[in-house]
């Protein structure tokens, strides 16, 4: 029978119960405290402060146990028993009973000075028990020489197991390494070879280490991964703990844990009377024989002294609460602990001249002290932090002496939002853990029950999105029953179902879609032999069937997608009557769509003779790939030509020669249209007969363009323009959502899309607008027929009017019909009427636009990418008249009627803006084409062959 059996030792007013791990420290505490009317017990962890409760609730229920932490507060107004974190400890309460759990802290540099305070004056009134390690047996004699000490066993026996692999370790097993990245590391690694893992980190909210808990004591998973957290009395059935690390950074340095620390995490395995086994794993070297006895026989060196911080704080100014923050330890063992967090911050905010203002009197001072006291949650710089309590501080000393609802509205509901990865939400979790901070204090702010709640229910979301991140991320239960079918034997039945499904022991395992086996990521790294050599060897089967069924596929069973995928549907067969029915879909959807992408298009030289990439597994090789990949290549070049037939016919003519030869085939290499400046001298030297031949292929001869009106059609053109996408690496899908609709003659240009594409769609740029190179050339011949008439009527210099006809033409109004022409060469001017610059009907102030040749803020880029020159002066004649000398008399509409229609017997100023007139108009000329050398093997070279010969 021990010491601590004996009823007499349970009376004493101040006990010290001292013992390795599962000795029953904590449990005979809260046993006690219970025995006691009230009572109060201080924990080291928030997590374990969660889980007494929690205990203790269920017991003897809620409306008599409350909890305070520094983010969480239940305190019913009947509360008998006080659950907290040892920095919540309210020490003005007075209870029965106090415990304090885990003193060995008391020696931690970063929180000890706490423990220790708590060690020397938190005390019930009929008992405190303090709990603690053995190394703390020597000390607490020292400091308290008339408390009580017992020491306990441990109930079962701890063995070092030695070094293991990870995929070794045995199940019920938790791996412990000390940083968040190691942690997610090698639970993902363990998720790969068993099937999933529980995460447990001090960081984590209680609601998601609650979580993570029950799903590993349930038997959902058999492997833990955590840190140091669950050395601190988390209770669980572990029978294994092996070290993946060894060295932590305690938030000052990296440094090796302590024999003692290393115990106290060793310590969790085993519970109650089951012996437990621990070891290291990955690159950890294998302890040495000293620290396994160590560990084994619970014996480590005493504790010699413990961080101490001055309680007795002097606020009678800030220079002299730092001197008292700051003052020397009073007694031997008790050691001034390093700068905190708190007096850190407090230092910081203390060199603000504006705080520093508001800091007069005791009450201020210590609020501020109060304030500073605020933890780090977010773990952000030490200045960010002071910073952000500074501006708390001047709401609390301002008008309102009270933090503002939209401010704080604004900063928790940043928090408010659970999409994105586990490292998001984590920092998300950690912020909205100060505002649950801050709203449990009642004096800084209004209605702290609503930012209590709102707070509290945004921490409980995020932290169930953690901990469905982690579930996803690191477990796999579908993949954990299969590595134990697999267990012990050699090979693994696989099939394939009609839809494409394949399955390994009854185990979803992926999809076969067209000539790709898509394998379940959770499969992808699994290191089963049976599993892959089965899904390598069914898989390269099908996928030389599916192969061979491509290659004699019906032309409507491919398809050319927006970005230039090659789409096959198996389903679809020469004899549909054949096709089988597909089964229904049992698998959430997977297969039921069996279009796959079998190919990508390469555009050549040969725009309607491009080839193809087949995308296919690599297990797919040999003379099925080959025939597969022909077949969409000729599916490819067939469908191109049959879409774009006015273009294959002009380039497979056989009538054609000499000039008319090289215009089809620079009309072929550019996609059907070339802009008449860039062939003006080919055009020129042409006769009637080789036009002739041209026109017979549909070639027709612009005042702007030389083209193909048919392939203008919608198809062809969309066509085209995907050509040219490609062509250029650009994104097709990207591109046509910013194209003009197939309905429109013109339309406003979209400066993120360039000329070359605008060419390969149809459509000629002329500065903001886009104008279709068939309606381009109908506005030339209406502006010919209006100057034809002004001539008629004897004005000067052919000057016309828009009229109704080429707004509807355009599609637009008259300001964007004024751009559009002043863009071709026109130029508006003010003049006075007279019988021989107007008609008789033109009021004053008319506008007169003269042909000059405009500024070129966006120049027209030809389907090669040259830029060609604008027009105006350079402008080309209609066909077969020479270049005139033209004016433009522009009357936009005034008054009541059809606003396209222009006014008669009125004008007014035109949205152009005028210029001082010119007392001559500008005769338009051509500009020598320049030309350049071609290789000798050029049809370029042979056309200017026969320029020249004709020439001479």
């Amino acid at each position: 029978m021990s010491q601590f059996d004996s009823p007499d030792n349970l009376t004493h007013p101040l006990i010290a119960v001292l013992g390795p791990t599962n000795t029953g420290k904590t449990h005979l505490a809260i046993e006690r405290m219970l025995g006691h009317e009230t009572g109060m017990i201080g924990l080291p962890l928030r997590l374990l402060a969660r889980e007494i409760y929690d205990r203790i609730v269920g017991k003897i229920g809620p409306g008599q146990v409350a909890l305070v932490t520094g983010e969480e507060k239940i305190i019913p107004k009947q509360a008998r028993y006080y659950v907290c974190t040892i920095e919540a400890m309210p020490l003005s309460q007075s209870v029965d009973f106090v415990a304090i759990d885990e003193i060995q802290l008391c020696a931690d540099p970063e929180r000890g000075y706490i423990f220790t305070d708590r060690l020397l004056h938190a005390r019930g009134r009929h008992q405190t028990m303090l709990l603690g390690a053995g190394t703390m047996r020597s000390l607490v004699k020292h400091l308290l020489p008339k408390a009580h000490i017992i020491s306990r066993p441990r109930f079962s026996e701890l063995r070092y197991a030695g070094s293991k692999k990870i995929s070794r370790l045995p199940r019920r097993a938790a791996i412990t390494a000390f940083s968040a990245d190691n942690v997610y590391a090698i639970a993902q690694l363990i998720r790969q070879q068993k099937g999933g893992a529980a995460v447990v980190m001090g960081a984590l909210s209680p609601r998601t280490r609650n979580a993570q808990v029950a799903m590993y004591q349930s038997g959902e998973v058999d492997f833990l991964v955590a840190t140091d957290a669950i050395g601190m009395g988390l209770n669980m059935d572990v029978d294994h703990v092996a070290f993946a690390q060894t060295r932590k950074f305690d938030g000052r340095r990296h440094r090796a844990l302590m024999p003692a620390e290393l115990a106290q995490i060793a310590g969790r395995a085993g519970r109650h009377t089951s012996d437990g086994t621990f070891g290291v794993t990955g690159e950890v070297t294998e302890f040495d024989p000293e620290l396994i006895e160590q560990i084994e026989n619970h014996e480590f060196e005493a504790v010699r002294s413990i961080m101490w911080r001055n309680p007795n704080l002097d606020f009678t100014n800030l220079p002299s609460l730092k001197l008292s923050l700051e003052a020397p330890s009073p007694r031997k063992g008790l050691v001034r602990a390093p700068v905190a967090d708190d007096l850190q911050a407090l230092t910081l905010m203390s060199t603000d001249p504006a705080l520093v203002d508001r800091v007069s009197g005791e009450a201020r001072l210590r609020l501020l002290w109060e304030i500073a006291q605020t933890p780090d949650y977010r773990k952000t710089m030490a200045s960010e932090h002071a910073a952000l309590l500074s501006e708390i501080f001047m709401f609390l000393t301002g008008p309102e002496e009270k933090i503002p609802v939209d401010w704080l509205d604004e900063r928790i509901r940043r928090c408010d939002n659970t999409r994105g990865n586990l490292d998001t939400l984590s920092a998300r979790l950690a912020h909205i853990r100060t505002w649950t901070y801050v709203s449990q204090k009642a004096n800084w702010i209004d209605d702290p029950v609503h930012w209590r709640n709102r707070a509290r229910n945004i921490e409980d979301k995020l932290s169930d999105a953690v901990h469905e991140g982690l579930m996803k991320q690191f477990v796999d239960p579908k993949s954990s029953a299969l590595m134990r079918r697999l267990q012990g034997k050699e090979e693994a039945e696989a099939h394939i179902d009609t839809i494409g499904d394949v399955y390994v022991e009854g185990e979803y395992a992926g999809h076969i879609a067209g000539l790709q086996f898509q394998r379940d990521p959770r499969l992808n790294q699994t290191p089963a032999r049976a599993v892959r050599s089965a899904l390598d060897k069914l898989s390269a089967a099908y996928l030389r069937h599916q192969a061979e069924a491509l290659a004699g596929a019906p032309d409507a069973a491919f398809s050319l997608n927006l970005n230039g995928q090659i789409m096959w549907n198996p389903s679809v067969q020469a004899d549909r009557q054949t096709q089988p029915e597909a089964p229904a879909d049992k698998n959430e959807g997977r297969g039921a769509d069996r279009t796959a992408c079998v190919g990508k298009i390469r555009i050549g030289s040969d725009r309607l003779r491009p080839t193809a990439t087949l995308v296919a597994d690599e297990n797919l090789n040999g003379a099925p790939r080959q025939a597969a990949e022909k077949r969409i290549i000729d599916w490819l070049r067939h469908h191109l030509e049959t879409s774009l037939l006015p273009l294959a016919k002009l380039r497979d003519a056989t009538d054609l020669s000499g000039l008319a030869r090289g215009l089809a085939f620079q009309l072929v290499e550019q996609g059907g249209s070339l802009a008449r400046l860039s062939v003006q001298d080919t055009v020129t030297q042409l006769d009637q007969p080789a036009r002739a031949s041209l026109r017979k292929y549909g070639v027709r001869f612009g005042a702007y363009n030389i083209f193909l009106p048919a392939l203008l059609k919608p198809a062809a053109a969309r066509m085209l323009a995907q050509l040219w996408c490609l062509d250029q690496d650009r994104k097709p899908e990207q591109d046509f959502t910013k194209a003009p609709a197939e309905s429109l003659t013109s339309a406003d240009r979209n400066t993120d899309l360039p000329n070359g594409f605008y060419r390969a769609l149809g459509f000629f740029a002329l500065g903001r607008r886009i104008v279709r190179l068939d309606m381009l050339e109908r506005l030339a011949d209406l502006v010919r027929t209006e100057q034809e008439k002004s001539a008629n009527q004897g004005v000067q210099n052919k000057a016309f009017q828009i009229n109704a006809d080429m707004l509807s033409l355009m599609g637009c109004g008259e300001e964007d019909m004024a751009g559009i022409l002043t863009k071709l060469g026109y130029k508006s001017r003010k003049t006075s009427p007279s019988a021989e610059t107007a008609p008789a009907e033109t009021a004053l102030n008319e506008t007169v636009l003269e042909e000059t040749v405009p500024e070129e803020t966006v120049p027209e880029e030809t389907a090669s990418g040259q830029e060609q020159a604008p027009y105006g002066q350079n402008a080309p004649a209609l066909e077969g008249e020479p270049t005139p000398e033209i004016w433009w008399h522009y009357a936009p509409h005034k008054g009541k009627g059809n606003p396209r229609k222009p006014a008669t017997g009125t004008s007014r100023k035109g949205s152009v803006k005028s210029k001082k007139p010119t007392p001559k108009a500008k005769t338009a000329r051509r500009k020598p084409v320049k030309t350049s050398a071609y290789s000798k093997d050029s049809p370029f070279a042979a056309l200017a062959a026969l320029k020249q010969e004709k020439n001479d």
